[in-house]
């Protein structure tokens, strides 16, 4: 009878466990999942910018067609890869292309701001400077999305190579979750004012 009670007790601690590591790995998965979907609506909020940017941008730089045909294209990549990851949050490769082609349009837009430097007047346009204002407020959440992501990511991973909830992961087949890995920005410099009245 001891015996019996002994194996009912180790059978009810294995239950438990199981159930304890398995409610983790649910939980951890359900974190990450949350943390892409902030990082879908930042995303969203930046792309939404661009069009407006693009729009200020054509009437001053008539000339830069090919740059601001790039920056649409990328745009245009960014928002696919973006709905594909959407369909497949954390999977390698869909986590893989978005950050490809995020990092094509955040090189897309450097080059942009790079161009825009030599037209005075469009530096001074209101609408392009609360626009620029608006596409650094949008990357800096990105970024900061991003890393909340990538924390709970970690957790994720932590929990699904750690014994024993990595049996627990694998037995009841809890997927990978791949990192989000964005190029910075380039840093749009602050105009500088020269107090030199000689120059």
């Amino acid at each position: 009878m001891v015996v019996l009670i002994v194996v009912v007790a180790v059978v009810v601690l294995i239950a438990i466990a199981l159930v304890v590591m398995y409610n983790a790995l649910v939980r951890a998965r359900h974190a990450w999942q949350n943390a892409y979907a902030q990082i879908d609506v930042q995303l969203s909020r930046r792309h939404d910018l661009i069009p407006n940017l693009v729009e200020v941008v054509k009437a001053y730089m008539r000339h830069e067609q090919q740059t601001l045909a790039a920056v649409t294209a990328a745009r245009t990549a960014a928002v696919q890869a973006k709905a594909a990851a959407a369909g497949a949050p954390g999977d390698p490769a869909a986590m893989a292309g978005l950050s490809g082609a995020e990092n094509a349009l955040t090189g897309t837009l450097g080059r942009l701001f790079v161009v825009s430097e030599n037209y005075p007047e469009l530096k001074a346009d209101q609408n392009m400077r609360q626009l620029s204002e608006e596409l650094t407020s949008a990357e800096n959440r990105v970024a900061f999305a991003r890393q909340a992501y990538n924390d709970s990511v970690m957790v994720y991973k932590n929990k699904q190579d750690t014994f024993p909830s990595n049996l627990v992961g694998s037995i009841f087949s809890f997927g990978p979750a791949a990192y989000l890995e964005l190029d910075e920005p380039r840093k749009r410099e602050a105009p500088r004012i020269s107090l030199d009245r000689n120059e």
